[in-house]
C-alpha cells in the first residue's frame, strides 16, 4: 500500500474500533455512572504507559466538565500516593491487558481503603476485571497496521470509551455553558465564554463621540484620534442617534469636498446595530460578522436608555484571542 492508503486504513481501522463499542454499552456502563455520581469523593484515574497517558486525559476532560478528577501513577502509588485514595473515591483503571502488574498491585490497597473500583479494559475475564465493582469493555478486534502490535485502535477505543463516561457524567449533573467557562478561564475559549462587552469596548475617554450638530470634518478629526475609523453621534442628552463611519467620509467626499461642512446628523448612518456592555463579546463579533449586506467592523454600545457609552471594535476582539 501507498502511504495515503496506509493512513486511510489506520483511519478506517480506528474509527471501526470506537463504533463498535456502542454494541457494547449495557449495565455495566450504568452501574460505572452511578457508582460514580453517587460517591462524595472524586474520580482517581490510573494506568501505566499507554494507558496511563489515556487516564491523565480522561481525568482532565472529567474535570473540566464537572467531576472532580486526578491521575494517579500506579508506580507512584505503591510508594505512597495511596495516600490520596479515599474510602469515598471511585478509582478508574485502565489496563487493556487487565493484567498490568503495576495496576494489580495497588487494589488490594484500594479494597482496603474502601474505594470502589471502574476496570476499563480489553479483556473482561482478566484479573482486574474480575476484581473491579464495574467493567467497560474497551476490546478491539485488532491493532491498526501491518504488524498489528502498536497500541493503535485499543487506545483510541479506550479513550473514545473514557470520553463518553465523562460526557455522560456531565449530562447528569446539568453541568452548563457558565460552568464550563469557570474552569476555562484562559486562552480563547475561557475569553469566548467569559470576556463580556463591557470588558473589551473603547469607554469614557476612549469613546469617539460627537455631537449630531458638529461638521463631517470635526467628526473626520474624532476618528482620527480615537483610531476607531468610526463615532457615535449623540444628542444633547447623550443618546445615540446614530453612527459615522470613515467609509461614509470617503463616499461623501465622491459628491465634493463641501461635504466636509455638512452636519453630521445629515450625513450618518441612522438607527445603527448596536449591542449593550453585558453582552458576551463573542455576542459582538456573531453581529458584526453576521451583518447585511456587508460584514461591518464596528458597534456602537449603548445602556438601557440608549446611551452611546462605548463602541467595540472587530479587531480589539481578534487580538484578544475572541473567535
Amino acid at each position: 500500500m501507498t502511504v495515503l492508503e496506509t493512513a486511510a486504513q489506520v483511519l478506517r481501522d480506528e474509527a471501526q474500533a470506537v463504533l463498535d463499542l456502542t454494541n457494547k454499552l449495557d449495565g455495566q456502563f450504568l452501574e460505572a455512572v452511578r457508582l460514580i455520581e453517587e460517591s462524595r469523593g472524586r474520580v482517581i484515574l490510573t494506568g501505566m504507559g499507554k494507558s496511563g497517558h489515556i487516564a491523565r486525559k480522561v481525568a482532565a476532560t472529567m474535570a473540566s466538565t464537572g467531576t472532580p478528577a486526578f491521575f494517579l501513577h500506579p508506580a507512584e502509588a505503591i510508594h505512597g500516593d495511596l495516600g490520596m485514595v479515599t474510602a469515598a473515591d471511585v478509582v478508574v483503571a485502565y489496563s487493556n491487558s487487565g493484567e498490568t502488574a503495576e495496576v494489580l498491585n495497588i487494589l488490594p490497597s484500594i479494597r482496603r481503603i474502601g474505594a470502589k473500583v471502574i476496570a476499563i479494559v480489553g479483556k473482561t475475564d482478566s484479573t482486574l476485571a474480575k476484581d473491579a465493582d464495574a467493567v467497560l469493555d474497551a476490546g478491539v478486534k485488532r491493532e491498526a497496521g501491518r504488524l498489528g502490535l502498536a497500541p493503535t485502535s485499543s487506545t483510541t477505543a479506550a479513550l473514545a470509551l473514557g470520553d463518553a463516561l465523562a460526557i455522560s457524567l456531565m449530562e447528569k449533573h446539568h453541568f452548563t455553558a457558565d460552568q464550563f467557562a469557570v474552569f476555562h478561564p484562559g486562552g480563547s475559549l475561557g475569553k469566548r465564554l467569559l470576556m463580556t462587552v463591557d470588558m473589551a469596548m473603547h469607554k469614557g475617554e476612549d469613546n469617539p463621540v460627537i455631537s449630531e450638530t458638529a461638521s463631517v470634518k470635526d467628526a473626520l478629526f474624532v476618528m482620527t484620534d480615537k483610531g476607531l475609523g468610526a463615532v457615535n453621534v449623540i444628542d444633547k442628552d447623550g443618546v445615540l442617534k446614530g453612527l459615522m463611519t470613515d467609509g461614509d467620509v470617503r463616499r461623501g467626499l465622491n459628491h465634493g469636498i463641501e461635504f466636509l461642512n455638512e452636519p453630521v446628523g445629515e450625513a450618518m448612518t441612522k438607527q445603527p446595530m448596536v449591542i449593550t456592555p453585558d453582552k458576551l463579546a463573542a455576542a459582538a463579533i456573531h453581529l458584526m460578522e453576521g451583518h447585511q449586506p456587508h460584514p461591518i467592523t464596528v458597534l456602537p454600545v449603548v445602556d438601557e436608555d440608549h446611551h452611546a457609552v462605548g463602541m467595540i471594535h472587530l479587531t480589539d476582539l481578534l487580538r484578544q484571542g475572541v473567535m
